[in-house]
């Protein structure tokens, strides 16, 4: 495409990240009204967003994998429509089970908008690499403030409306992005082989992420020990090594195994997880510390997450300028830096039954500012190392792995904090952070390995 990319198709693009994103976190502060009004413990409630972030990660790779087949525009929309019914179902739903099942349907719309907005990135800006990085730091930056604004957003929605409203209000945004895709993206279709639906990588990814984050989730309530648990685990470790198997010999696998032989391609996954993990996990236990622990109101708590979102969205442009000048690799380790202190910070300041909101903002504001600066250039550093016709399986991988992550994140948190003295909390609320702190380190250290070259590339190219 030869042709100079409309601003409106960035939108349309942005619009997609934006709905995908504020999901991940709107839930956060509506989790203890969730629970009151539908009689569900916190192991339902760790559901409420691991059912989402399951149906994300486990179709991330088919998603991408039908973009390449389908074209990106068409799954694109298909997507747009799916999460709209979902929110439609989650915000009608009677029950704690009927909730769960609407939100893992709204993951497979996600799954479905985030591989197939990157392709269409990717496709358009294909001749103009400078400007593809510019425009992934400003599709980056768009779902971080959302994900940062869904705590707050959610509060304020739910102080005026109940929790209910948190989902009503993704339907108008599903439709404006619809109709703004049909206006401006034009039909993208990859060349190269038809790639067939992976049916056996797609039911084997299901059952053992399913299994493996069920069983996390259900260790604080039923111990270790348990059957039902062990069980779990059984199922998950079988599951995975089938799943690699088959993948290994499969003429068309839902995840090509040899991506990950790519010079920086495995370092950038592995600091996505690393980043997701924490990020996910830290947002879910602190919405229950500031309720529970401090007394806040689903307004107030709310508020607290404020400096999350304006941070995110000056590192994300920031991101951009610095990978045009240095490459991926520098932006990854600073920002993988900057997060830890912030973690820091919050776990030796903002953690007490009276920590001042002065004493939180520091590590508040470092935690989205480390991720913002990080994540566009991870996220360019996949595309730059892979072929453009394998971009949707290339950013479904890197999304997949993200999204594990944030249900792990989730669910080891959450059992940190699952148990109802304030003194659990606080020491749950500590560990988690010194966890993250130690995340975010590793991943500074990972991204040494990505590929100087691939930054080099988008600055020549």
């Amino acid at each position: 495409m030869n042709t100079s990319p409309s601003p409106a198709i960035l939108l349309a693009c942005s619009f997609a990240f934006i709905i995908v994103q504020l999901d991940v976190t709107i839930v956060n502060v509506a989790l203890p009204a969730i629970g009151r009004e539908l009689h569900a413990g916190v192991s339902q409630l760790q559901w409420v967003v691991d059912a989402y972030t399951l149906g994300f990660a486990v179709f991330l790779l088919s998603a991408g994998a039908m973009g390449d087949r389908f074209g990106s525009r068409t799954v694109f929309l298909g997507g747009f429509a799916l999460f709209a019914a979902a929110s439609l179902a989650c915000a009608m739903a009677p029950g704690a089970l009927a909730l769960n099942i609407a939100r893992a349907a709204q993951g497979i719309g996600a799954a479905l908008l985030v591989p197939s907005s990157l392709a269409i990135l990717n496709a358009v800006y294909a001749h103009e690499r400078t400007r593809l990085a510019q425009a992934i730091a400003w599709w980056t930056a768009a779902g971080g403030v959302s994900i940062a604004a869904g705590p707050v957003l959610g509060g304020v929605l739910m102080a005026a409306f109940g929790w209910r409203s948190i989902f009503w209000v993704n339907i108008p945004v599903c439709l404006v992005g619809f109709w703004l895709t049909l206006r401006v993206v034009p039909a993208i279709r990859h060349s190269g082989p038809a790639r067939h639906f992976d049916l056996p990588g797609q039911v084997l990814a299901l059952v053992a992420l399913t299994a493996l984050i069920g069983a996390v989730i259900e260790v604080h309530a039923l111990g270790l020990a348990h059957a039902a648990v062990l069980g779990a685990l059984a199922v998950a470790l079988a599951a995975g090594a089938l799943f690699l198997r088959v993948e290994a010999r499969s003429a068309a696998p839902m995840l090509p195994l040899r991506l990950f032989t790519l010079r920086g391609f495995t370092p950038a996954v592995l600091f996505g997880v690393c980043v997701n993990f924490a990020y996910y996990g830290i947002i879910f236990v602190l919405s229950f510390y500031l309720q529970t622990v401090r007394g806040f109101s689903v307004l107030h708590a709310g508020l607290v997450f404020l400096p999350l979102t304006g941070t995110f969205l000056f590192a994300n442009i920031a991101s951009g300028w610095a990978q045009a000048r240095v490459g991926a690799r520098l932006p990854m380790i600073i920002g993988g830096v900057i997060g830890a202190a912030g973690y820091a910070l919050l776990a030796v300041f903002g953690i007490s039954t009276s920590a001042s909101f002065w004493a939180m903002l520091p590590g508040l504001a470092l935690i989205p500012a480390g991720m913002g600066l990080a994540v566009p250039a991870m996220t360019t550093a996949i595309l730059a190392a892979v072929d453009k016709r394998q971009a949707g399986t290339a950013s479904a991988v890197l999304n997949t792995a993200r999204q594990v992550g944030g249900a792990m994140g989730v669910a080891v948190y959450g059992a940190l904090v699952a148990a109802p003295a304030t003194a659990a909390i606080l020491s749950g609320m500590e560990i988690a952070l010194g966890v993250s702190t130690a995340l975010l380190l590793a991943g500074a250290l990972l991204a040494r390995s990505v590929h100087v070259n691939q930054g080099e590339k988008l600055c020549h190219s």
